[in-house]
C-alpha cells in the first residue's frame, strides 16, 4: 500500500471500554458529502464493501425517522441493517442507531461530525456501545475492513 493509500484510510480507534472513534477526509466540501449521507438515491452506489449490492428498504433522513439497509453478497448472501435517527442537522451532524442482523440486539450509537475542511471534509463517527463486548464482537466482524472499503466506493460517488 502506498502512502497515498494509506493515507485514505480510516482510523479505528477504540475509545473507552465501549466506545470506537473514527476519522477519515473525504476529497470534497462539507455540504456534498452530507448531501450523500442522506440521500437515498446514492447509498446503493456507495454503501458496503466491494462486490456487495445495497437495497434502501427504508430511508427517512430526519430526526425521529427510520432507515433500513439490505446488501447482498456476490455469493446471494443477505445482511439487513437498520436504525433511527436521532439527530439529523445538516450538514454538520448525524446521529443514529446502528444494528446489524449478525449481532441482533447489540445496538449502537452513531454520531458523525461532518468537518468543514474547505474543499475537503473530514467525517468522525463515534459509536458507542452499551457492552464491551459488543464493540469487541463488531471489531472481529471485520468491520474495518468492509468501512474502508465503502468509503473507498463513496470516494468515487463524490469524484463523479
Amino acid at each position: 500500500m502506498n502512502s497515498s493509500e494509506q493515507a485514505r484510510r480510516a482510523t479505528v480507534t477504540t475509545k473507552g471500554d465501549r466506545g470506537l472513534h473514527i476519522e477519515r477526509v473525504f476529497d470534497a466540501p462539507r455540504e456534498r458529502v452530507f448531501a450523500v449521507f442522506i440521500d437515498p438515491e446514492l447509498i446503493p452506489r456507495w454503501w458496503g464493501p466491494h462486490g456487495t449490492e445495497t437495497i434502501v428498504e427504508e430511508m427517512d433522513a430526519r430526526t425521529g425517522g427510520d432507515w433500513r439497509y439490505l446488501t447482498r453478497g456476490s455469493d446471494g448472501t443477505e445482511i439487513t441493517f437498520r436504525g433511527t435517527y436521532r439527530e439529523v442537522t445538516h450538514p454538520e451532524r448525524i446521529v443514529q442507531t446502528f444494528e446489524w442482523d449478525g449481532m441482533p440486539g447489540y445496538v449502537s450509537l452513531d454520531s458523525s461530525e461532518f468537518v468543514d475542511l474547505g474543499e475537503q471534509t473530514k467525517v468522525v463517527t463515534t459509536s458507542t456501545f452499551l457492552f464491551g463486548e459488543e464493540r469487541d464482537g463488531m471489531i472481529e466482524s471485520g468491520m474495518e475492513g468492509g468501512l474502508n472499503e465503502t468509503y473507498e466506493r463513496l470516494d468515487a460517488v463524490l469524484a463523479g
